[in-house]
C-alpha cells in the first residue's frame, strides 16, 4: 500500500524519511512486506498494531539496526533526505548519528551522568572540555532533566529513577545532534507520572527533530502523535493524520483494532 499524508494544518510537508517497497525477511519468515510510507519532518509519527505485527522491525529499518540480526534480508528503499540509507557507501555508524534511537528499557551506561551524555560526542571526536560541558547541559535541558541532575553530574546514572534514566537515554541520543529520533515503546516500563513527562517531552522535541515512535498504547499514540501508521501481520494497513485515523479510519481492519474488536 502507498501511504503518504499531508501534515495536519498544511497542504505540503517534506518527507524526512521515505520508504518504498520495503520487505524484511528472517530466513524464510517474512516480517514486513511491501511497506510504503513517508515520515514527515518535524512531526511525530506513531506505529501501532498488535504484538508481532512488524512495527518494531520497521522502526529498526530506519537506522539499520536490523543489520545485526543473522539471516536478515532487507529489500526496497529507505531514503533519508533523499539518500538511500542501504546504499553500500553509507556508513551505518554515521547513519545512526543522524537517526538516533531510544529503546523500551532504559539502558544507561554504568558511568556518571555526565559521561553517559558525553559518550557519543567523544566517540565522534569531540574532546574539548568546554564544548563537551555545553553539549551535556544542552542535551539534558532538551531532555527536561537538567534541573534534576545539575548538582550531581559526577554521580552514577544507575542511581537515577526509571523515568530519569529514560530521559537520560534521550539526552544521550540528542547529544550527537541527530535529525531523527526513533523511540521503541519508550514509556512502557514507566509509571504514569514518568510516562506523562516523556510524552510532554516528545511534544517539545518535535520542534527540532523528526520523531517516530512505536507504542502498544493506543491512547498514547492519540496523545503524542501527529500521524499514525497501523501495522498488521507485517503489512502497513493504514496511515494518516492521527485524529482522522482514530475517529474515521478508512479501513475496516483499522477500525476493528482501534475499537477493540481484536488485538
Amino acid at each position: 500500500m502507498d501511504a503518504t499524508a499531508p501534515a495536519p494544518g498544511s497542504d505540503v510537508i517534506p518527507a524526512k524519511l521515505s520508504v518504498q517497497a520495503l520487505k524484511v525477511s528472517y530466513g524464510d519468515a517474512v516480517a514486513l512486506s511491501d511497506v510504503n510510507l513517508e515520515i514527515p519532518e518535524h512531526h511525530v509519527t506513531a506505529f501501532i498494531g498488535p504484538s508481532g505485527c512488524g512495527k518494531s522491525t520497521f522502526l529498526r529499518c530506519l537506522n539499520r539496526m536490523n543489520d545485526h540480526i543473522p539471516g536478515v534480508r532487507i529489500e526496497g528503499r529507505v531514503r533519508l533526505d533523499g539518500e538511500d540509507i542501504y546504499e553500500p557507501r553509507v556508513d551505518p555508524v554515521a547513519l545512526r548519528r543522524r537517526v538516533g534511537m531510544v529503546f523500551q528499557k532504559s539502558n544507561p551506561f554504568p558511568k556518571s551522568i555526565f559521561d553517559n551524555v558525553a559518550f557519543g560526542p567523544r566517540v565522534h571526536g569531540c574532546k574539548d572540555p568546554v564544548q563537551l560541558r555545553e553539549l551535556v547541559e544542552r542535551s539534558l535541558r532538551q531532555a527536561a532533566l537538567w534541573e534534576e541532575v545539575q548538582d550531581r553530574l559526577d554521580g552514577s546514572a544507575l542511581d537515577l529513577s526509571g523515568g530519569q534514566q529514560q530521559r537520560l537515554c534521550i539526552a544521550r541520543a540528542l547529544a550527537v545532534e541527530p535529525d531523527v529520533l526513533l523511540m521503541d515503546e519508550p514509556a512502557s516500563a514507566l509509571d504514569p507520572i514518568a510516562t506523562a513527562k516523556i510524552e510532554e517531552l516528545i511534544q517539545e522535541l518535535k520542534t527540532h527533530y523528526t520523531i517516530a515512535i512505536v507504542t502498544h498504547n493506543m491512547q498514547q499514540a492519540a496523545r503524542v502523535s501527529d500521524y499514525t501508521a497501523y501495522f498488521y501481520l507485517g503489512r502497513l494497513i493504514e496511515f494518516g493524520p492521527t485524529d482522522q485515523l482514530f475517529t474515521n479510519p478508512s479501513r475496516p481492519e483499522t477500525e476493528d483494532y482501534i475499537t477493540g474488536r481484536f488485538g
